[in-house]
């Protein structure tokens, strides 16, 4: 079966279907989904529905574009819902400089070395946004050497690839591998070991081709495997074996 290891099922473009949406997944050839939260209340929501579900968990965090509003003791409340026994990370976390509207670069970076720190404390890994921040969301990382994770949607460097492949880190991929103009992450996917990929929708969003307009789900991350069989000249059923093991074992799931 297929392991989403990103999808935002507390997103509101489920609210009218997200019962029907993840009861069908196991149908659907899914077998396993991470639901990162991105503020405290979607943390719960991700927790709530992870409790829910018996193939969804729930990872808890603040995503940077969400840290505007930060105080110390919503760390409190990240820290309770990471004692879940279905919680396997911290995130979505990380930095994203690429909207000028976003929380100043200085919070953004404080936000995210308090999650590492607890991520630290907890022996959890951590699930990285990095959109236009590759050299800080790097420097940060570093400042935590006994915390690796995965850098979600990457879209880094070959270079940057091999620096996080070198500290321990996992190297996540979307439906944006599939888009026409996709350049960086085909060439990174062609050079990393398949023992440090994952697969993910990022759901409500990033459609793959040939599905782009759409709602995205977890049903469509049967396409992201097929692009990177195809850029690795492996067979589907490979790409589904070994991303479910590597899944699995990155987040600790029995």
């Amino acid at each position: 079966m297929l392991f989403d290891t990103h999808a935002h099922y507390d997103d509101e473009a489920f609210d009218a279907d997200r019962d029907a949406v993840l009861s069908a997944m196991p149908e659907r050839n899914v077998g396993l989904i991470v639901n990162p939260g991105c503020t405290v209340e979607s943390s719960a929501a991700a927790v709530a529905l992870a409790e829910r579900y018996p193939h969804v968990y729930a990872a808890v965090g603040i995503h940077p574009e969400n840290c505007g509003d930060f105080v110390p003791e919503h760390m409190d409340a990240i820290r309770a819902l990471a004692a879940h026994p279905k919680a396997v990370a911290i995130g979505e976390i990380g930095l994203d400089y690429y909207w000028p509207e976003n929380p100043p670069k200085e919070l953004q970076q404080e936000v995210l070395r308090r999650h590492m720190a607890l991520a630290e404390e907890l022996k959890l890994p951590v699930i990285i946004h990095d959109r236009e921040a590759h050299a800080d969301s790097l420097a940060i990382a570093a400042e935590f050497p006994a915390v690796t994770g995965v850098f979600h949607c990457f879209s880094g460097s070959v270079e940057m690839a091999r620096e996080l492949l070198k500290r321990g880190w996992m190297l996540s991929f979307n439906g944006a591998i599939t888009f026409k103009n996709a350049r960086k992450a085909p060439e990174v996917i062609a050079e990393i070991p398949m023992d440090r990929l994952m697969i993910e929708t990022d759901s409500p969003y990033l459609t793959p081709v040939p599905c782009r307009g759409r709602r995205n789900d977890s049903g469509y991350v049967h396409l992201v495997a097929e692009k990177i069989a195809q850029i690795k000249g492996l067979s589907l059923d490979e790409v589904e074996r070994i991303t479910w093991e590597n899944g699995r074992r990155f987040f600790g799931i029995d």
